[in-house]
Formats: C-alpha cells, sequence, structure tokens
C-alpha cells in the first residue's frame, strides 16, 4: 500500500539514524509536491530537513519510497548509494505509466520557449517541409519548429514529445553551415516523431534499430556527420564566446 506522510517521516527517519553517526534525529517534513516531472528535493534549514517528492510518486509502495529515502538523505549527507537502492528506485521510475504521466504532466504544466522558426540564414519551415516531401511523403505532421535560445554544440537538435516542438541549436544557423547539415539535423529530429519513445521491461528506447537504419537514407549521412565531427571545436568556441562575452 501507498505510504501515508506519517509512515515518510518514519522512513526519513530510520534513513538518518541509519547513516548518520549522530542519533539525535533531526525534526523532518515531508510533503508531495506538484513538480512537473519526477523531481524530489530535500534541504536542511536550521537544524530541520524539509522533504519535497513529487505528487506523480504519491502511489509508490514502501520499499520504494524506502529506497528514495535513503537516495535524499545519502545526498544530503554526501553519502554513497548503494547500488542496489538505487536500481530499486530506477525500476520505478522506469515504469511505462510513470513515464506516462510524467509525460502528460509536462505537456500539462510545463512551459516551452519558443523563439522562432525563421532564422538569419535559414528558414526551418522550408527545411521541414522540404524533408517531408523528400524522406517522408508528405505524411509527418508538422511541429512546432524553432531556434534555440542561445547557441549550443553538445545538442543540435531536439524533439520534445510533449510539446510536440522541434528546436534547433541556433548554432547551425550560419551561412557557413552547408544546408545539408541543417537537413540532416532537422531530419534526425523528424525520425523521433516517426519513431517514438519506447519503454520495454523498464527500460527507455530512443534510437532503436529501425530509427538507426532510417537515418542513414538521408542522402549524404555520411557528409553531415563528417562536417559536424570536424567542426564540433568551432561551434564550441562560437558558444563560449556568446556566453562569456
Amino acid at each position: 500500500m501507498p505510504c501515508d506522510l506519517e509512515e515518510l517521516k518514519r522512513i526519513y527517519a530510520d534513513a538518518f539514524q541509519i547513516l548518520s553517526n549522530d542519533k539525535k534525529i533531526p525534526e523532518i517534513e515531508v510533503r508531495f509536491y506538484p513538480y512537473i516531472g519526477i523531481k524530489h528535493t530535500i534541504r536542511s534549514r536550521e537544524g530541520k530537513i524539509f522533504v519535497r517528492i513529487a505528487e506523480i510518486c504519491r502511489e509508490m509502495f514502501f520499499e520504494e519510497q524506502k529506497a528514495l529515502a535513503f537516495i535524499l538523505v545519502s545526498k544530503l549527507m554526501k553519502k554513497k548509494v548503494p547500488p542496489e537502492v538505487r536500481k530499486l528506485y530506477a525500476d520505478f521510475e522506469k515504469k511505462d505509466e510513470i513515464q506516462a504521466k510524467s509525460a502528460e504532466n509536462r505537456r500539462a504544466k510545463g512551459r516551452k520557449i519558443i523563439t522562432t522558426s525563421k532564422g538569419e540564414a535559414y528558414d526551418l519551415d522550408s527545411v521541414f517541409g522540404s524533408m517531408n516531401v523528400q524522406y517522408f511523403q508528405n505524411s509527418l505532421p508538422k511541429p512546432v519548429l524553432t531556434w534555440s535560445t542561445r547557441k549550443t554544440y553538445r545538442i543540435l537538435g531536439h524533439y520534445d514529445a510533449a510539446h510536440r516542438t522541434i528546436v534547433i541549436s541556433r548554432s547551425l544557423d550560419r551561412k557557413k553551415v552547408p544546408r545539408m547539415v541543417v537537413d540532416y539535423v532537422v531530419f534526425h529530429e523528424m525520425l523521433h516523431i516517426l519513431h517514438p519513445t519506447t519503454h520495454r521491461n523498464g527500460r527507455r528506447y530512443i534510437h532503436t534499430p529501425a530509427f538507426r537504419r532510417d537515418e542513414k537514407k538521408f542522402a549524404f549521412f555520411d557528409d553531415a556527420e563528417n562536417w559536424i565531427a570536424q567542426n564540433i571545436k568551432s561551434l564550441k568556441r562560437d558558444a563560449r564566446r556568446k556566453l562569456f562575452f
């Protein structure tokens, strides 16, 4: 059965007693909080411990709550979490129904920052339309398309399924970036619409074998990959210059 707040306080008190050399247990307040995703916090203020557990985890069973308590208290005390404890909580977090609830929360409550699809060098609406006709028989529904708020180099694009939005790094919105590279990154994110993330047996699959096979259908796959690999340092320098100056 799910735990009530009083039982949760006892779980956290036990965690402190086991993990701390000090046998004095601090005053503990535990509440469920309407975080958008699966997020939890623990804070120490004036000798009192404040624990906030994501509302989505209200139905966690005793052993799962106990594992979460040990993880949070260990984090607060800067102690290592035993692998079996971390795995017990991770198995809960990976459950299909929990991932589905998290996605629904993000869709309903989350806020997505949208800039514009029309950049200084490239128009994402035009790129999407071209890729849709060339590779998807114009069958993919058009999501929101936007350039990122700042230049990035580690992630050049991502698809947010919760908000049906493709975000492309502003680092690529330059005339010296070949059109094929922008096409390729947009094409990659479009494949995430065709091949949605799946969850099986507690595992999350983003780039499936089918996804990878379709990715290589891009006409300039090798050329685009090579350009990115050869220019990543330049993209990094440009992104950091804008960040610090």
